[in-house]
């Protein structure tokens, strides 16, 4: 069985870029185009791993995690931030609402397959 990948971003560039890298590595690719709609699509996919962009219409990454981390889908699935945030004081703020990790855009594929496989021990 596939690692299960839910990537949550409002650019459509990005999104694509994720399905081939991961797709690519043998992982299967699940996404949504708002926070509000990875949240919604979040019990139906089941992931394995989220990620998801800070900066999003309807839900931003913030209430993503919050949402995922305390609300009905109360989860301990690791969730990356992937976006072209680098401030410490967001970083601190994901971190302490329960994101697992913060990866700055543009990404390196293979960095990124990296660490998504040792957050779920996914083997290709």
């Amino acid at each position: 069985m596939s690692t299960k990948v839910l990537a949550i971003d409002d650019s459509r560039t990005i999104r694509n870029l994720l399905r081939v890298s991961l797709e690519g590595a043998g992982f299967d690719f699940y996404d949504a185009c708002d926070g509000e709609e990875g949240v919604e699509r979040f019990p139906e996919v089941d992931p394995d791993v989220v990620i998801t962009d800070i900066n999003m219409p309807k839900l931003d990454g913030f209430g993503v995690i919050d949402a995922l981390r305390s609300g009905p889908n109360r989860t301990h699935v690791p969730i990356l931030v992937l976006t072209t945030e680098s401030s410490d004081d967001l970083k601190a703020r994901a971190r302490d609402a329960g994101a697992t990790g913060w990866i700055v855009k543009p990404f390196d594929d293979d960095s990124l397959v990296s660490v998504l496989r040792r957050l779920t021990g996914h083997v290709a």
